[in-house]
């Protein structure tokens, strides 16, 4: 039995932004949804649940089709500005070392 991912309300917004945002790209290039489907080889289906920010599609799909569009570079945009983990690194945060496993005593 395959586990169910549950997104919260604004998850399932920035997923439905970032699929409307894919749908205006392959408008803007004119490109039909028949030929990125058919050069992203996926379906018909699976585009159009990309573009409407479905949950369910598989990372490589949207990668597939932002290959298409010309848009892959954006992809690695996603956290290469992490305030906050610069934050973190900068207040030089110790990471606490794990306790040595205990050996079993017979």
């Amino acid at each position: 039995m395959k586990k169910r991912t549950i997104l919260l309300p604004k998850q399932k917004r920035i997923l439905k932004e970032l699929g409307e945002n894919i749908k205006y790209a392959r408008l803007r290039r004119k490109l039909s949804a028949n030929q990125i489907s058919e050069r992203a080889n996926i379906s018909r289906k699976t585009l159009w649940a990309i573009e409407n920010g479905a949950s369910t599609v598989s990372i490589g799909a949207y990668l597939q089709v932002l290959l298409v569009l010309g848009l892959e570079k954006d992809l690695g945009n996603v956290a290469k500005d992490d305030a906050l983990g610069r934050k973190l690194q900068d207040s030089k945060l110790t990471v606490k070392e794990r306790a040595p496993k205990r050996t079993r005593t017979k």
